[in-house]
């Protein structure tokens, strides 16, 4: 018998993937199917889909990928990031700086569209083996969380890249994604004429901590601001805060941050130039309502 595929070659791909969706359906066991993930483009709404009608205009697939969540590989059903942006956003897509991705408890990565040039990003929205869209985050205190509607993954077996990169720029939960022609955050930036340490320190504070933290009012909205109306350097001693980086559980008790990832083989220089960055940033306030060109000194 010939393989179902062969007796749709002759289908446009979007006709072929929206029969594959109708044979097979999406499991009963996807986190919340129905719930639609909005495609904004600089801040205005472009389209809305359920995970159903993703389904039909992107080809899905089964994917094994090393989860830094649970410290092993899981396989998801998913959908490739790249049709997925160019079906919504057109070819725009590609000449945009940032996607960013906003998750239902506030989490709120900025992933650079040069990731998704480089690298193979994929939706998840099911399991493979037909058990609850959910995983252990063992990254904060074993909790057990829900992914839909959509997960970030990535083909990162094989990437040392990526493997290295651990959880960074994988959200779950997403509920929006914004795509970005210029920067994301620009009350983030470093004053220019900064050292490549705090330059380097900020690049790592928006791959580790700012999907959760604000600096000046813009990041993600899960965790408190760090640097206005006073800096966090300005506060907590700076042995306590690289310990606060590294292992926050050794500060606090059940706390829900999780330290800098363990796959960072330089973590200790990685902390190092973080408080460099926000050492710079508290002298560089800004009000979350201000303009980003009214810097006070």
């Amino acid at each position: 018998m010939k393989p179902l595929a062969s007796h749709f070659s002759y289908l446009p791909p979007l006709v072929f993937a929206s029969l594959l969706a109708l044979a097979f359906p999406a499991p009963s066991f996807a986190a919340n199917p129905d719930n639609k993930v909005e495609f904004k483009k600089e801040g205005k709404v472009v389209r809305a889909f359920s995970v159903d009608r993703l389904r039909a205009i992107a080809l899905e697939r089964a994917l094994e990928v090393f989860e830094p969540h649970e410290r092993r590989n899981r396989v998801y059903r998913v959908l490739p990031a790249r049709a997925v942006f160019a079906e919504v956003f057109g070819r725009d897509w590609e000449k945009a700086r940032e996607i960013v991705f906003t998750a239902i408890d506030g989490y709120q990565p900025s992933v650079p569209v040069k990731k998704f040039l480089h690298h193979d990003g994929y939706f998840a929205f099911a399991n493979e083996n037909r058990e609850p869209f959910t995983l252990t985050n063992k990254l904060q205190n074993n909790e057990v969380v829900p992914l839909g509607p959509l997960y970030l993954v990535w083909n990162n077996i094989g990437s040392k890249e990526l493997l290295e990169a651990g959880a960074s720029d994988m959200p779950y939960q997403i509920k929006t994604i914004e795509l970005k022609m210029k920067g994301a955050f620009p009350n983030m930036i470093p004053p220019s004429g900064s050292s490549k340490q705090v330059q380097r320190g900020f690049e790592h504070f928006r791959r580790h901590c700012a999907a959760c933290h604000t600096i000046n009012g813009e990041g993600g909205g899960k965790a408190p601001e760090l640097n206005y109306p006073e800096s966090i350097v300005e506060y907590i001693k700076p042995e306590y805060l690289k310990r606060w980086i590294l292992a926050p559980q050794t500060i606090r008790y059940n706390t829900m941050m999780p330290g800098l990832g363990e796959e960072i083989s330089n973590r200790e220089q990685v902390a190092a130039e973080i408080i460099a960055y926000l050492k710079t940033m508290s002298r560089a306030k800004r009000a979350p309502s201000e303009n980003p060109g009214d810097i006070s000194r």
